[in-house]
């Protein structure tokens, strides 16, 4: 599997032939607006409004989508908008351009963060001189945000969607110590780049009575339990730093963009394709997860007596290391929503071998990658070890985050004119 993730980042490549204020990411962002802004829009998508990933990876998108329309325009529009390219003559500010988009979509996001987001805005623009390229940045930004915010009105978003509720062996029911249910609708949101949510439809879980299913269930059952002795302490560490909620990935992209110079337009164009790319493939992944509706590792073992399969022997006081999202387990997200992220990463810089780390409060620790291949082959096996899924869901889930990219790289988004 490490050779296929390997093997799959490397051909995104072919395909193109809250931070420490002394930190190179901050002093980077008091110089690029985009990375600036990128800060902002955690703040309040995370750190404020406590969004979920699902939740996060639409607010991201739209505020980046904004953004990059603005400096794109501004910059003579040299790459295909995603909306539009309002006028511009290239004499706008940049800065107040992406502040005012960034803004707008904020506001418009999360209106009751209104006074502290007019305080950054503020801010952001009293540092630009008074003037006509000030007023007519702020224009520009102010009309990609408007073309955003209606591309997006009623796109399915916190709909009145709820999960299936089974009983029988391999189906879904809320999961212990929670037993919540929340996301279903997820799956039914426009998406910003495919077609389609159910366009790439995998052939789903092995069959509860399969060889496969088996070596899944004893897998996860003997590494992924919180009380295992087969997993080491990195391994624990790991599982845990990759289920923070703090999604790693933000700090991961600003910290490359950093490392490899990016200007604004630069910067904007990036942030825009991995957002939007990871967006789509988180919509794919809960359109299978409602078609599936498979249960998870905690259930499955819990009533493994059940599932007709010799090879598994059930364990009711069996608990998983991390507490089980509130959703079915098929396909994973997580892995849907990196293997998107890393392979655009790769597909933009030209090359997977970029070293980058990133710090989980939750894990209270920092992981440091030499590549973005090895990043995500790690995040496959952190779901086991934490117990929430089975390999078969980890691996379909790469697959439809590198379809959902190779839709992306193939197509005319983010290209140049």
């Amino acid at each position: 599997m490490r050779t296929f993730l390997r093997i799959a980042v490397s051909t995104a490549v072919i395909l193109t032939s809250t931070v420490a204020l002394r930190s190179p990411i901050a002093q980077a962002a008091a110089a690029n607006p985009v990375i600036a802004w990128d800060v902002n829009a955690q703040q309040a998508i995370w750190d404020v409004a406590q969004q979920q990933p699902n939740e996060q990876a639409r607010s991201f998108a739209m505020v980046h989508g904004a953004v990059y329309d603005a400096v794109n325009a501004i910059a003579g529009t040299p790459y295909r908008p995603y909306l539009g390219a309002p006028a511009a003559d290239g004499t706008e500010s940049t800065d107040a351009a992406v502040a005012t988009a960034a803004y707008e979509m904020l506001v418009s996001l999360f209106p009751a963060q209104l006074a502290r987001l007019q305080a950054q805005y503020d801010a952001a623009l009293a540092a630009i001189p008074d003037g006509s390229a000030k007023q007519r940045g702020v224009s520009v930004g102010a009309q990609t945000a408007a073309a955003m915010i209606a591309a997006r009105r009623n796109d399915g978003a916190f709909g009145s969607q709820t999960w299936r509720v089974g009983t029988q062996p391999g189906q879904w029911r809320p999961t212990p110590p929670t037993f919540a249910s929340a996301g279903a609708w997820t799956g039914h949101v426009k998406p910003f780049l495919l077609p389609s949510a159910s366009m790439f439809r995998t052939s789903g879980p092995p069959a509860l009575t399969s060889s496969a299913y088996a070596r899944d269930y004893n897998e996860v059952k003997r590494l992924g339990a919180v009380d295992s002795s087969a997993r080491t302490a990195d391994q624990t560490t790991a599982a845990i730093w990759w289920h923070d909620r703090r999604l790693t990935e933000w700090e991961i992209k600003r910290q490359v963009a950093v490392s490899q110079g990016l200007n604004a337009l630069q910067a904007a164009r990036m942030f825009a394709m991995v957002d939007m790319t990871e967006a789509d493939a988180l919509i794919a992944c809960y359109s299978e997860k409602e078609y599936w509706n498979f249960w998870r590792p905690v259930t499955a073992v819990q009533l493994g007596d059940t599932d007709g399969n010799r090879a598994t022997v059930g364990d009711p006081d069996w608990m998983p290391l991390l507490v089980t999202p509130p959703f079915p387990e098929y396909t994973s997200g997580h892995t849907c929503f990196t293997s998107a992220s890393m392979a655009t990463l790769a597909f933009f810089y030209r090359k997977d071998n970029i070293s980058f780390s990133a710090y989980s409060p939750a894990a209270n620790a920092t992981r440091h990658f030499t590549s973005f291949s090895k990043a995500l082959a790690e995040v496959v096996e952190a779901r086991i070890w934490g117990g929430v899924h089975f390999r078969s869901a980890d691996n379909q889930g790469v697959r439809i985050g590198l379809s959902v990219f190779a839709y992306m790289a193939a197509g005319d988004y983010f290209k140049p004119l």
